[in-house]
C-alpha cells in the first residue's frame, strides 16, 4: 500500500438487468491479469457471481468487491513511457429491482460509476432508479452502451434516451464501426482515429484503421459537436474554439472532459460489445481519464458527537481513521464480515475502532481486500481504499467507524421499506433455534428484510422487496444455514395512516385494592408534515398539569401504538400528536399509566382522525408487440392500475401503468398467456396509497380472521 491515491479508482458497475455489468466486470478482470480465463454469467462461472443461486438463475443478487490494476497509457498492451499503474476497487451491483438496495449502498461509497446501457433495449426502468441513486449520492458516471453486436442496437438512440429520459447531458466520445454483426470497432472521436480489436486475443490487441469514407462526415459533426460541448464547458478553450477550433489539443479535450465529467455536466458516451470482446479496454482507459480519485473531493463531511458540529476529513493518511460500514456479509470460513470505504487516516489489523452508533470500541481482528467470495488477508488499510474486516461484535450497515480519540458520524444510508411479507415456519423442532439464529444473520445482512412475529397468529413474518427476493432468502435458509421451512402465500405489507386531525381527552383510572393506576391526558392527534416520517411530538402542556417525568412515557406510549395500527394492527408510518393538557394523582400516577393512558387514547380516537388503510403502488413497465396491447391494457385495468403513458422502444409498445402490488400476485404468467410469451415486464416500489373502502373492508376482515376465505 502507501501509494498515490491520485491513481485509485472506486468505481461501480450499475445498470438494469441484463445490460451486462457482470460480463463487463469479467473482462474488466481479464484485461487486469485477475483472471487468466473469461468468465461467463450464462454458463455460471462468472467470478462475481458467486453464490449457487447467482449461478442458477443467471442474474447479479449481491453486489461483488474486486481489487485489480490497470496499466495506463498503453498501446496495443505495450506501456507506453508515460504508462502509470493505477488501483481499481470495483462493485459489480445486481440490476434486478429487488435488489436495488445493494445499487444503494454501494454508491453511498463510490467516487465513480460506469452505467451500462443495452444498445438494443436502451434506457430501460431500472436504468432510471439506479440514475437517481447516483444523482442522490451525486457520484460522476461514464456510459457504456453494451451489446452494439446484436440485432436492432443503436448507439445514437441510446444515447438520445439518456439525454431526453434521465435529464443529463450525455455526448458521445466515440462512433461504432460496423453494425450488428458486423459491429468490428469504434472511431474516437477525441483522437480522430478508428480501431478495430483482434479477435484472437479476445480483444487485448488492435489495428488503427483509416475512418471509412462514408463515415467520415457523420465523424467530423460529432467530433464538431463534442468540442462545442467541451468549449462550452470551458472558458479558456471557448476562446481558443473562437478562434480556431482545430487549435484546441487532444490534451485539452480530456482535461475538459475530465472536469465535466466530476461536475455532472457532461457524461461521456462510449460502445462496445463485452461479450465478443470489444470496446472494454478502451472503457477502463475512460475509467482513468474521467473518473475522480479520491483525492477529487475535498473530504467527507460529519458530525462530531461531542460537539455536534460539522467536520471535515480529508483523504490522507495523516488525519484520523475514519471509514463507513456500508455492507454487513456472513461467510462460512471467516464469520461476519463488514465492508467498509475507509475516507481518511490508516488502520492496523489487531488495533481498535470506535463505533459511533453504539459507542463502543471494537477490536478489528484481520483486514481483507476482497475479491468475490475470496479474501485476501492485507496488514493495514489507508484513506480512499475498500476493504473489508472481521471481528465486530455488533455492526450495522450505515455505522461509521473511527479513531477513539477523534469520533465523527458520517451521514448514513435510508433504505425503502419492506412491501411484501410470507409467513413461515420450520419443518421440525430441530429447526426451531437454526431459524431465528439464521433469519438474524440474514436480517443483519440485508437492511430491507425484515422479520417479525405476528401477535395475532404467532407466526414468524418475514417481509422483503418483491418475491423474488424472498425466493432468494428461502432458497439461502435452506442451503446456507441448513433449516427447513413451510412457507405461507405472498401477503401485502400494508400500513395505516390517519387522515384528520382530532382531539382527544383519555383518562385511564384503574383501582384493584392498595395502590391504583391513574392518567389523564388531552391531546390532538393529526397526519405529519408530507415527507415527515415517524411520530412527531410535541408537548405543549402547561403549568405542570402533567409532571414532567411523564411526558416521555406518553410519548413512548404513542410510539409503542404505531406498531400496531388501529384498523388492522399495521404499522403507522407517520402522525403527529399535540401533548396539551391532562392531570394526575399524587399517589395513583405513574409513568406505566400515562403510557397505557397513550396507547388507549390513539385506539379510540383513531376513527375520528379519519384512519385509513395505505396499500403499496407498484410503478410497472411492459414492454408488448402492439397487437397484444389493447388485451394488457385491458388486464391493467381490471387490475386498478393506471397508465400513465405509451410510448415506442425497439419497434414494440411500452405500457408504463401505477398498479397496486395486491393485484400483482402471478401477472407475469397472465402477461405471457395474453402475449404468446413475446411480451415482458418489470415493476418497482413508487408509493403508499389509500386503498378503496371495499378492499379495505376485506384487508380489515382477512387481519382480523373473519374473511370469508
Amino acid at each position: 500500500m502507501g501509494r498515490d491515491l491520485s491513481y485509485t479508482r472506486n468505481i461501480g458497475i450499475a445498470a438494469h438487468i441484463d445490460a451486462g455489468k457482470t460480463t463487463t466486470t469479467e473482462r474488466i478482470l481479464f484485461y487486469t491479469g485477475v483472471n487468466h480465463k473469461l468468465g461467463e454469467t450464462h454458463e455460471g462461472s462468472a467470478t462475481m457471481d458467486w453464490m449457487e443461486q447467482e449461478q442458477e438463475r443467471g442474474i447479479t443478487i449481491t453486489s461483488a468487491a474486486t481489487t485489480c490494476k490497470w496499466k495506463f497509457p498503453m498501446e496495443n498492451a505495450q506501456p507506453l513511457p508515460e504508462t502509470k499503474e493505477y488501483h481499481f476497487n470495483i462493485i459489480d451491483t445486481p440490476g434486478h429491482v429487488d435488489f436495488t438496495v445493494e445499487v444503494n449502498r454501494s454508491l453511498r461509497v463510490l467516487d465513480g460509476l460506469v452505467f451500462l446501457f443495452s444498445a438494443v433495449d436502451g434506457v430501460e426502468p431500472q436504468s432510471e432508479t439506479n440514475w437517481r441513486l447516483a444523482d442522490n449520492y451525486k457520484v460522476p458516471r461514464i456510459g457504456f452502451v453494451n451489446k452494439m453486436d446484436r440485432n436492432g442496437s443503436n448507439f445514437l438512440m441510446v444515447c438520445q434516451q439518456v439525454k431526453d429520459m434521465l435529464g443529463s447531458n450525455a455526448v458521445p466520445i466515440v462512433l461504432p464501426l460496423g453494425e450488428e454483426a458486423d459491429f468490428r470497432g469504434i472511431v474516437d472521436l477525441v483522437k480522430n482515429r478508428a480501431i478495430v480489436w483482434h479477435d484472437d486475443t479476445f480483444g487485448a490487441t488492435f489495428d488503427v484503421v483509416p475512418i471509412p469514407e462514408e463515415m467520415k462526415e457523420e465523424v467530423r459533426m460529432y467530433r464538431g459537436k463534442l468540442i462545442e460541448e467541451v468549449a462550452a464547458y470551458d472558458e479558456n478553450l471557448l476562446e481558443k474554439y473562437m478562434e480556431d477550433e482545430d487549435s484546441i489539443t487532444e490534451d485539452e479535450v480530456h482535461a475538459a472532459l475530465r472536469a465535466a465529467v466530476m461536475d455532472m455536466s457532461i457524461i461521456p458516451m462510449i460502445c462496445g460489445s463485452s461479450f465478443k470482446n470489444k470496446g472494454v479496454q478502451f472503457l477502463i482507459d475512460g475509467v482513468c481519464r474521467y473518473l475522480p480519485s479520491p483525492m477529487d473531493k475535498e473530504g467527507i463531511r460529519g458530525i462530531n458527537p461531542d460537539t455536534e458540529k460539522e467536520e471535515l476529513r480529508k483523504p490522507s493518511t495523516e488525519e484520523p481513521f475514519a471509514a463507513l460500514a456500508f455492507k454487513i456479509a456472513t461467510d462460512p470460513f471467516v464469520g461476519r464480515l463488514a465492508f467498509f470505504r475507509t475516507y481518511s487516516g490508516h488502520l492496523d489489523a489487531g488495533s481498535y475502532v470506535l463505533n459511533n452508533r453504539t459507542g463502543n470500541k471494537e477490536r478489528i481482528s484481520r483486514i481483507y481486500q476482497m475479491h468475490a467470495n475470496k479474501q485476501n488477508a492485507i496488514d493495514f488499510i489507508e484513506a480512499g481504499d475498500i476493504g473489508a474486516a472481521v471481528g465486530f461484535k455488533d455492526i450495522k450497515t450505515g455505522d461509521t467507524l473511527t479513531a477513539e480519540k477523534h469520533p465523527i458520524v458520517l451521514e448514513s444510508m435510508d433504505f425503502p421499506d419492506p412491501v411484501i411479507g410470507v409467513a413461515v415456519e420450520p419443518k421440525t423442532k430441530a429447526d426451531v433455534d437454526k431459524l431465528g439464529m439464521a433469519l438474524s444473520k440474514l436480517a443483519e445482512e440485508d437492511p430491507t428484510f425484515q422479520v417479525r412475529t405476528d401477535e395475532a397468529s404467532g407466526q414468524t413474518i418475514i417481509s422483503g422487496m418483491g418475491e423474488l427476493h424472498l425466493d432468494v432468502l428461502i432458497d439461502r435458509l435452506r442451503r446456507e444455514f441448513r433449516v427447513e421451512v413451510n412457507q405461507g402465500q405472498p401477503q401485502v405489507e400494508y400500513k395505516e395512516a390517519v387522515t384528520k386531525v382530532a382531539d382527544h381527552r383519555e383518562v385511564y383510572k384503574k383501582q384493584s385494592g392498595g395502590r391504583g393506576k391513574f392518567a389523564d391526558i388531552v391531546f390532538t392527534l393529526e397526519p405529519a408534515e408530507e415527507g415527515k416520517i415517524g411520530l412527531e411530538f410535541v408537548n405543549s402542556v402547561k403549568g405542570g398539569n402533567v409532571p414532567k417525568e411523564f411526558i416521555p412515557s406518553v410519548e413512548k406510549g404513542f410510539k409503542q401504538a404505531m406498531t400496531n395500527g388501529p384498523l388492522a394492527g399495521f404499522e403507522v408510518d407517520s402522525m403527529k400528536v399535540t401533548l396539551k393538557d391532562g392531570s394526575f394523582h399524587p399517589v395513583d400516577s405513574d409513568a406505566l399509566s400515562f403510557e397505557l393512558a397513550a396507547k388507549i387514547g390513539f385506539r379510540e380516537v383513531a376513527k375520528k382522525a379519519g384512519a385509513v388503510i395505505l396499500e403499496p403502488i407498484m410503478k410497472l413497465e411492459a414492454l408488448t408487440p402492439e397487437e397484444n396491447m389493447g388485451d394488457i391494457v385491458g388486464d391493467l385495468n381490471r387490475r386498478r392500475g393506471t397508465i400513465t403513458s405509451m410510448s415506442d422502444r425497439a419497434g414494440a409498445k411500452v405500457i408504463k401503468a401505477e398498479v397496486p402490488l395486491s393485484e400483482l400476485f402471478g401477472y407475469v404468467t397472465t402477461l405471457r398467456t395474453l402475449s404468446s410469451g413475446r411480451a415482458t415486464s418489470t415493476m418497482e416500489f413508487s408509493h403508499y396509497a389509500q386503498t378503496p373502502s371495499n378492499i379495505s373492508e376485506e384487508v380489515i376482515a382477512a387481519a382480523k380472521g373473519t374473511a370469508n376465505v
